[in-house]
């Protein structure tokens, strides 16, 4: 089905069963077909300039920052001295531009395998991709399991900004790379990776809880709301290699200054906390796989 038709843009795609979201469009900025997926830059007028890959929305200027934010600092500030970190995926430069704001961060290893993802946010997203200019950055245009099979116990915190369960990205939610990221951690590392919405992929959620529970020494499933993703909720699975992290009490606690001086728009001690308070029904479905919080 044409997804742009009679200037309007609606996600419609097999993980999106019997629904859609819709944007009108003010122009088409780009399309293409890169080696690993369908690249489309729209101009909104509703949430100016989109991102889709695959037919789905991945990050607008609208609220952008609400999913960026959270999946930076949720294991950044949980970590007593997060000083090298890799982000797999990430193509736009978000989650790059939150991590470089952190004060203890000395080393960022990113790493994305689709270059016209990264070339093309330099272009159309460069509010995004200004995390690209940062001195404590290193880009690799590679794959994510490959990079981290020659980097073993060598990060302290590793965040997968992924996209979708489609194309590409999709050995990014099995457990077999939740095993990955911990042989790549040091003692003590926390890993971060998108995780789906529970409103109608409440089975893809608790998959990933429980991939980082079965692999890590403690485990948890945070919400944020980013209004353009499914329902308007997006989830992170977090885990760590020491059993006495407590991911709703963040050893990093930020001043209101310190907050304004980071220019943060949405994360803030008390959100923080607050993300891993879930509704009943979550939690019912994470104890009957046996994966209770």
């Amino acid at each position: 089905m044409d997804q742009l038709k009679s200037g309007w843009f609606s996600e419609l795609t097999d993980l999106l069963s019997g629904r859609s979201f819709s944007m009108e469009v003010e122009q088409v900025l780009h399309k293409e077909q890169s080696k690993y997926q369908e690249i489309l830059v729209l101009k909104t007028k509703s949430h100016g300039v989109v991102l889709v890959l695959d037919g789905m929305i991945q990050c607008t200027e609208f609220d952008e920052y609400a999913y960026q934010e959270m999946i930076s600092f949720l294991p950044l500030f949980s970590h007593p001295k997060p000083q090298r970190v890799l982000i797999v995926g990430g193509g736009d430069g978000g989650v790059a531009r939150e991590v470089a704001k952190h004060p203890l961060v000395e080393t960022i290893d990113q790493v994305e395998i689709d270059d016209r993802v990264v070339e093309l946010s330099k272009i159309y997203l460069p509010f995004m991709a200004e995390g690209f200019n940062s001195p404590k950055l290193n880009l690799h245009i590679a794959d994510g399991f490959k990079f981290m099979e020659e980097h073993t116990q060598y990060y302290d915190v590793i965040i997968t900004d992924s996209s979708d369960p489609i194309g590409p990205a999709i050995s990014l939610f099995q457990k077999s790379y939740f095993e990955l990221m911990k042989r790549a951690l040091r003692p003590g590392g926390i890993v971060c990776s998108q995780a789906d919405t529970f409103w109608g992929h409440l089975e893809n959620a608790t998959s990933m809880y429980g991939h980082c529970k079965e692999v890590f020494s403690k485990a948890a499933y945070a919400t944020s709301y980013v209004s353009t993703y499914p329902a308007g909720q997006i989830g992170f699975a977090l885990g760590s290699l020491d059993e006495t992290t407590n991911f709703a009490n963040p050893v990093y606690q930020l001043t209101n200054q310190q907050r304004k001086d980071m220019k943060l728009r949405y994360y803030t001690n008390d959100i923080h906390k607050a993300a891993f308070a879930l509704p009943a029904f979550v939690v019912d479905a994470f104890e009957a796989k046996n994966t209770t919080l």
